[in-house]
Order: structure tokens, then sequence, then C-alpha cells
């Protein structure tokens, strides 16, 4: 709220430099607002009496829009990358596959591997068990099973995340 919208009767006044002014009636506060060229801001209404601070509110918003613009700029969206398996895959194909899935993780993605049963593969899901596990040992140096190995319908879901370094507290 600023200038003519604050509808107290008294207000305690911050100068732009941050001393104060005392409360003083909502009048005379948009009178010494006035008189410095500046905006009348409430930024404490919940206050007895609310606190107002003089400042150039327009330029407050702008640096404010910049700050926002600079968080979301270096904020990472983490993304989710698949990578389909097979219960019945061969070692080199595993290999390409923990490789691909090595360069998501250490790009701060999680992957999600899927196996797809076909015809009468859903029999045995502990072949495909094994194929997940094997997976996630070749990939245990970047990652971290964040959603162990479950039968979905014809499908066996495994998560892997990224692994975070804690800080040793040695210096």
């Amino acid at each position: 709220m600023a200038n003519e919208a604050i509808r107290d009767r008294e207000v305690r006044v911050i100068a732009e430099d941050g001393t104060q002014l005392g409360v003083m009636s909502i009048k005379d506060a948009l009178q010494v607002a006035e008189d410095a060229h500046l905006d009348l801001v409430k930024i404490v209404p919940k206050a007895q009496p609310p606190v107002c601070r003089l400042m150039d509110y327009d330029k407050h918003r702008y640096e404010q829009a910049k700050r926002e613009k600079e968080i979301r700029r270096n904020q990472r969206v983490i993304e989710v990358k698949e990578v389909q398996l097979s219960a019945t895959i061969e070692e080199n194909d595993v290999q390409v596959k923990a490789r691909r899935a090595i360069r998501f993780l250490e790009a701060g993605d999680k992957v999600k591997v899927t196996i797809r049963f076909r015809g009468r593969q859903i029999a045995h899901p502990e072949i495909a068990e094994n194929v997940m596990r094997d997976f996630a040992e070749r990939t245990q140096d970047v990652s971290v099973v964040e959603r162990k190995p479950s039968t979905e319908g014809r499908h066996m879901i495994m998560i892997l995340a990224p692994k975070t370094e804690k800080p040793t507290g040695k210096n």
C-alpha cells in the first residue's frame, strides 16, 4: 500500500535513510513524503501504529522484479529422463544404457529406468529385478536409488536420483 491508499489515522514514519521521524497523522506523513518527492509506503501493516517508510516506490518495485527475475534465471529445474531396458537385454546394451543414464545423472537429472514385460516375461519378474539391480550397481558412483523397483501393470519401474555431495566438515 502506498500514498493515498493508506487509510490509517496515524502512522510511524521512517525516512529513506532509516532514521525515525516518529508517529504522525497520515496527512502530515503524506506532506513530508510530498516535500521529499518520495512515496509513503506501508511496510508493517499489523503494528500499532502501522509503520510506513519514505521511498521511491517505482524504483523499489523495479528492483524487486529484477531480483525475482535473477532468482528464476538461476533456478535449476530437475527433469526426469527415461531409460528403457528389457528383461532379456544383452551386456553391451546394458553398458550403453548405463553410460547414457550416468550422463543424465551428472547433468543433475533424475532417471526413470523402465522394463516392459512382453508376452510371458511377466511370469518371471525376478529376471527383470536382477537386471534392475545390476543397472543400479553400474550407476551407484553417481546415483542413489530413490524408488526401488516395483511392478506396475506390464512395467517394472525404478527411479535413480543424482548423488548429492555432503560437506565433510574438515577444512
